[in-house]
């Protein structure tokens, strides 16, 4: 029996680590050599070369080099970590009081509630985003709503649309699109967290003369905050890559990296240089997640 635990606990450790090793690592490498790589006609060239019982490397980092001193680039960066922030705000403030009010309602209606957040992943991702397209259009019925409303003043002194009325290809209707499809990424985790949420602590709370709002501040909120985290990051993450929905409802104001990349791949046919803008991509996704683990777990072994 002590035999079989420790191999037992190897494949499960392990299972998940050789997928992300084929599958993330591996293709991560591959794009990371294209990076340094020089394109040609047709093909990207090799950056390791044998010829004359020789073994030659040539790495390109020009390419890294541009992306640092060109300023349109550093603009597509930061225009994605903006509308990925902005779109992680609007799920959680959105997110949060449908979570907080599944994981209070009644047992019985909670399957209900699940099914509602998870009934949009019924449907075509393309046929939902073409759908606020119709929304949103100038004769759609959301956008009459809206300007019936006056919505569109407000929206156009905030710089979000571009003139009255008009809703689509702007950053209102890139935002809109992205919480809407990003939100159950932030429900479900958040709806966990306070699923499991110890009741007994809010009657604590209430005893010793808390009112329902300071204890939702100072013992909810807390204790949900490992939801929150997952939840963001769940949003933000793909946010930052999405490409789909700045395509279809996005405009010229609303430039991102994906678009970039797809420009130099399809457009400029330079897989070097989209390969280093894909990776310059990754690390600034990938390294503050890094040390943002890396406190995590410093913070819960002073606390143990």
């Amino acid at each position: 029996m002590k035999r079989i635990l420790p191999r037992g606990r190897t494949a499960v450790i392990g299972i998940p680590y050789a997928w992300l090793l084929v599958f993330f690592f591996a293709p991560f490498l591959i794009v990371l050599k294209y990076s340094f790589s020089e394109m040609g006609l047709v093909t990207v060239h090799d950056i390791v070369t044998v010829s004359d019982g020789a073994i030659r490397l040539v790495a390109k980092y020009a390419n890294y080099a541009f992306i640092a001193t060109d300023g349109w680039y550093f603009m597509a960066y930061v225009s994605s970590l903006k509308y990925a922030a902005i779109t992680t705000v609007c799920c959680l403030l959105i997110g949060y009081p449908f979570s907080y009010f599944m994981a209070r309602s009644r047992p019985t209606l909670q399957p209900a509630l699940l099914m509602m957040v998870m009934l949009p992943f019924w449907t075509s991702f393309l046929l939902r985003v073409y759908a606020w397209k119709g929304l949103l259009d100038e004769r759609g019925w959301l956008a009459s709503v809206l300007t019936s409303l006056h919505v569109d003043t407000l929206l156009l002194a905030l710089g979000l649309i571009s003139a009255p009325g008009v809703y689509l290809h702007t950053p209102f209707s890139l935002v809109v699109g992205m919480t809407y499809t990003y939100l159950p990424f932030m429900i479900l985790p958040l709806y966990s967290n306070l699923a499991k949420l110890d009741l007994r602590l809010l009657e604590a709370a209430a005893d010793l003369g808390a009112t329902p709002w300071l204890t939702f501040w100072k013992v909810t909120v807390p204790l949900s905050r490992a939801g929150i985290v997952a939840g963001s990051m769940l949003v933000f993450i793909p946010s930052i890559g999405e490409y789909v929905i700045p395509e279809l409802l996005g405009g010229p104001q609303t430039l991102m990296i994906a678009r970039v990349i797809w420009d130099e791949f399809f457009t400029n046919n330079d897989w070097p240089m989209a390969s280093s803008v894909a990776v310059v991509l990754v690390l600034l996704i990938v390294v503050p997640l890094a040390v943002f683990n890396k406190y995590q777990m410093q913070a819960q072994e002073l606390k143990s």
